[in-house]
């Protein structure tokens, strides 16, 4: 298995424990992360060492080493012959892999679709010569494939199974150790570093100026392991007056604690829609990466919540509109609007119905064919 940063852990982690319900005796390696290695995987690399981000400089200054990792756990792979590959997202890091597999006779998997309906359409045909089987997260995602003749399976999304449906608000809290009163803004910048540095600043500011609008607002910034060393100068130097807690991870506690969150486009979103909390979405890239992004998308929506319910839920600020001030104005809009964060808590409700299939049987059920074919 391959897991590329901390979202696709996640999900493999997630699909790690169905495939261990199934095969007990089952053994997992290949790159990955802590939740993957709670479920008893062998990570021969550290899933961060794929955590790119963007087209220019930061990906250029990778690209020899990611290439290498490629290159050698292809010919591991070769060497030792899995019953199967499964790529868990890292669709730029893991079809040239699977490719290079499948063509010598190993079962691959690919789980979550790359975003083909968003942009990068053609790569459909990657996929084509990549994967025996693609499990899909999303319900309008197998048509398209089986147009193209490919066989893709939908399996929902595993989050959905994993975030409860009920928020445990009060639960999470108490965790954090915030009171029933107190008006909680969790701020989401990204799990890979190049996010840190191009959003965290922007996030902090937005941070400070709800703060002038309303003193007493209490923040929570959830972290990453590992770059909790990057955020904390970038709080010193922005927000140094602010009441902003960093956590070690936590994400789903700030989220289901909060009572809106600015957050960064990316699978974040989705969580946050599954924990029913309003949201202002943003995202800002090197200005190279951002064009070339901009040309090759189909649809005016960037995050997963407004692309699955097919409209402007949420804000979308990105990029240039993405000033701290217009992200604190966004979010402040949903603090002083009652009526409109209960309109959006019964539409999440029912795409938490939606894509609740328990994704790891589901998904195991799918793989266990593949293997018998």
């Amino acid at each position: 298995m391959v897991a590329g940063e901390a979202s696709g852990d996640l999900l493999a982690g997630l699909l790690l424990g169905g495939l261990k319900a199934r095969w007990p005796n089952l053994q997992a390696a290949g790159i990955g992360g802590p939740k993957m290695a709670a479920q008893g995987f062998d990570a021969w690399w550290p899933h961060d060492k794929l955590a790119v981000h963007g087209y220019s400089m930061e990906v250029l200054r990778r690209y020899r080493e990611i290439s290498g990792i490629r290159t050698q756990l292809g010919e591991r792979l070769l060497r030792e012959k899995p019953d199967a590959f499964i790529g868990v997202d890292a669709p730029d890091f893991n079809l040239d892999l699977e490719a290079k597999l499948k063509a010598q006779g190993i079962k691959t998997i690919h789980f979550v679709s790359p975003s083909i309906w968003a942009w990068r359409g053609k790569r459909i045909q990657k996929i084509r010569q990549a994967a025996d089987l693609v499990l899909c997260i999303f319900p309008f995602e197998p048509p398209i494939y089986a147009k193209q003749g490919i066989a893709a399976t939908y399996v929902g999304h595993p989050l959905a199974d994993a975030i409860p449906f009920e928020v445990p608000r009060a639960a999470s809290r108490a965790a954090l150790g915030i009171a029933a009163d107190e008006t909680v803004v969790a701020l989401l910048p990204g799990s890979r570093r190049a996010e840190v540095q191009y959003i965290a600043p922007l996030l902090l500011a937005a941070a400070t100026e709800m703060n002038r609008l309303r003193p007493g607002l209490r923040f929570v910034l959830p972290v990453v392991p590992g770059l909790r060393h990057l955020v904390e100068p970038l709080r010193k130097q922005l927000a140094a007056d602010v009441n902003i807690e960093l956590l070690d991870g936590q994400s789903h506690e700030a989220l289901a604690a909060c009572d809106v969150t600015i957050i960064a486009s990316g699978t974040a979103t989705l969580e946050a829609a599954l924990f029913k909390r309003p949201m202002v979405i943003t995202y800002a890239m090197h200005a190279l990466s951002w064009q070339m992004m901009k040309r090759m998308k189909y649809q005016p929506w960037v995050g997963l919540p407004n692309i699955l319910l097919g409209d402007f839920a949420v804000p979308e600020l990105l990029q240039g509109d993405a000033t701290p001030e217009r992200l604190a104005h966004a979010a402040m809009a949903w603090l002083d609007d009652a009526p409109r964060c209960e309109a959006l808590r019964l539409r999440f409700e029912v795409l938490h119905r939606d894509l609740r299939r328990n994704t790891a049987m589901a998904a195991t059920d799918a793989i266990e064919k593949v293997l018998a074919g």
